[in-house]
């Protein structure tokens, strides 16, 4: 599969090289950013660095609070209202640990959040119907792409809602983002690949759900399985090539994916904290204005 790769590797997850859509995306944005991403560790805290601002910690609560939904049977999804979970859940993120600067820029965020919660409440869809659960470690799906090159393929699938009328499974993922999911995006294929790989049953639709503008449940074409394999082998290979020759350099010389955390790396980030997942969260305050000096009249 990896013909760049001419080592003989054995099947180790903790040596694998680890592929989801988010990391993927890093890599074909700037190869720079997938390095400082996904591989640098800060020499003094052994972790890795991650960066926090509004619009992300927006769609992190959002999702966590569907997330929980998805776990509660049809019975008890609703008994506690998902707006008091979301207020307890926005919370853990208020102030600089969601990246904001001041309050008048969260609550204007968190008024975005509520009203996306509403949006599922008034017209729940296929939140009210059965939800299927697909097997996962440590609370992160995963399957192995290729166990001859050690490539794990990972990744949360928002929603599969069952529909028993043909005993198969809808992949849906709710987008709080104003910008639409690009069509070559790799997304729906890595999802498709991760629901058949770790779920039994077929799937025979998949939708975008625009919760931030007024499209609502979007119906896209599902991906041949196949080609989005071949697709994705491609680029595991890439990334192991670059891995290998520890070659991760922006084409650009500087770009604005990379950006903001080769500022991390010069001290312009605020420390917010610790993730679940060891990371060192940093956010990134906006620059300031030069004053204008008044003219000599």
């Amino acid at each position: 599969m990896l013909k760049y790769i001419v080592d003989t590797v054995k099947k180790d997850k903790y040596k694998a090289l680890w592929l989801s859509h988010s990391s993927i995306s890093d890599y074909l944005k700037c190869p720079r950013l997938y390095y400082l991403h996904t591989i640098y560790k800060d020499l003094r805290t052994g972790h890795k660095i991650s960066i926090v601002n509004p619009s992300l910690t927006l769609g992190q609560t959002v999702h966590s609070v569907i997330e929980s939904l998805a776990c509660l049977s049809l019975e008890e999804r609703f008994k506690t209202s998902p707006l008091f979970k979301f207020e307890e859940a926005w919370k853990k993120v208020s102030g600089e640990k969601g990246g904001f600067e001041n309050s008048d820029e969260e609550v204007l965020f968190k008024e975005k959040g509520v009203k996306m919660i509403k949006n599922i409440i008034e017209n729940p869809g296929p939140v009210a119907n059965k939800a299927i659960r697909i097997r996962s470690e440590n609370g992160l799906p995963y399957y192995w792409f290729s166990e001859d090159d050690n490539v794990i393929l990972c990744g949360k699938i928002d929603w599969l809602e069952y529909l028993p009328e043909t005993d198969s499974v809808h992949i849906i993922d709710f987008k709080t983002g104003r910008i639409e999911e690009d069509e070559g995006s790799l997304q729906l294929p890595i999802y498709l690949l991760l629901a058949n790989n770790l779920q039994k049953r077929k799937v025979t639709a998949a939708s975008y759900w625009y919760l931030g503008n007024e499209k609502g449940i979007v119906k896209q074409k599902l991906p041949d399985e196949k080609e989005s394999a071949d697709k994705i082998s491609k680029i595991a290979g890439r990334i192991a090539l670059a891995r290998k020759l520890n070659h991760f350099k922006c084409p650009s010389g500087g770009c604005r994916y990379c950006y903001p955390y080769e500022r991390i790396l010069k001290n312009e980030g605020v420390w917010v904290g610790v993730s679940e997942y060891q990371q060192d969260v940093y956010m990134l305050k906006k620059p300031q204005p030069k004053p204008v000096r008044p003219q000599n009249r």
